[in-house]
């Protein structure tokens, strides 16, 4: 197939060498409007062609499926919307649009024109959580009662993720946990969430909470919480930190995503934890982490014509919960799912306060 990559940044960079890589791409277009880092995953990626303009990847007949991953998150609905359109399959990072209304929209396009729509929860391909997912469905844990996920990223990541799109916690960190369990759940569904802001360090530099915490009942009555947080100080090195907790009526899991079973000490450089980022990265031939597998996977999914791991339906339903999750920390109250068109709105309001 033919592959269009629009945003060549760190995730997209990921998936062109993913996609070069692969021996199902035939011709591999990239796109970005920043032409040193262009020129730069050109390099590694042998592309067909190069351009500054994304609709010219949309409008390219010989492209048939394209990944998005441009910042800011704004343009995530108007290029996946032209890119369904035009009849292309589509792997866009999360989040998946800004309102319920577009996401509603890319969903609809996509299944009326049979094409392939996922959205980049990457965390879904890591082994730790893979594992989780195998012992839920194979009965190991029984029922399962409440799951603790706990991620936190750095001060350095959090601060780059903010200035480009005013977004909370947990549209940008707490949507990949709640995906996760959302997932392992099915087909249970959220019908009530209650969230909390931790005010610190970011109030003042980027007028955002430094964590957020959420709890989000099921309709069978599973809990559960999230924590999501983006300060972690200058001496947690590198980029993320994840914990997790699963109980059931028959066992638990508990997992250790911390990334702290490697440490790596320089005079240079002091204390860092390598392949802590949470797309993974490239370490010579071999890829540690998620992100070149889901990458694969979408080209797998297109090329064999089989399900994407990700539903955009159960994406928008992440949506919607942590739109509720904004609501309710702004009201100081549980927020009932679904939302009516009022709470929607007003959650739009508050995340582009």
């Amino acid at each position: 197939m033919n592959v269009g990559i629009i945003g060549t940044g760190w995730c997209g960079g990921i998936r062109a060498v993913g996609a070069a890589r692969s021996a199902l791409v035939s011709e591999l277009h990239l796109c970005d409007i920043d032409q040193d880092r262009l020129r730069e995953v050109a390099e590694l990626t042998d592309p067909t062609s190069i351009t500054t303009d994304w609709t010219e990847i949309v409008a390219n007949d010989r492209v048939s499926a394209v990944m998005i991953s441009s910042t800011p998150e704004t343009l995530h609905h108007p290029m996946a919307k032209a890119a369904l359109e035009a009849g292309k399959h589509v792997l866009l990072e999360k989040p998946m649009a800004l309102t319920l209304d577009e996401a509603d929209e890319l969903v609809n396009l996509a299944e009326d024109g049979g094409l392939k729509f996922t959205i980049g929860y990457s965390q879904r391909f890591n082994a730790k959580q893979a594992m989780i997912k195998r012992a839920i469905d194979d009965g190991t844990l029984g029922t399962v009662t409440s799951v603790l996920i706990s991620r936190h990223i750095t001060r350095s990541l959090g601060a780059k993720i903010s200035s480009r799109t005013k977004l909370s916690p947990a549209a940008m960190e707490a949507t990949h946990d709640l995906d996760f369990a959302f997932w392992c759940l099915l087909p249970r569904r959220p019908v009530r969430v209650y969230s909390q802001n931790a005010w610190g360090v970011r109030a003042a530099t980027h007028g955002a909470p430094d964590t957020q915490y959420l709890i989000v009942t099921m309709d069978d009555g599973t809990v559960v919480t999230v924590g999501a947080g983006m300060s972690l100080p200058p001496g947690y090195p590198n980029q993320s930190t994840t914990w997790l907790e699963v109980l059931g009526t028959e066992g638990a899991v508990l997992a250790d995503a911390s990334h702290r079973d490697i440490v790596l000490n320089t005079v240079a450089r002091g204390v860092e934890f390598p392949l802590s980022t949470m797309p993974g990265e490239y370490v010579g031939e071999v890829y540690a982490g998620p992100m070149e597998r889901e990458t694969t996977h979408f080209l797998e999914a297109v090329a064999y014509d089989r399900p994407v791991m990700v539903d955009p339906r159960l994406a928008r339903v992440t949506m919607e919960v942590y739109l509720a999750a904004d609501l309710s920390a702004e009201r100081n109250e549980a927020i009932g799912l679904p939302l009516t068109a009022e709470q929607a709105e007003a959650a739009l309001k508050i995340s582009r306060a």
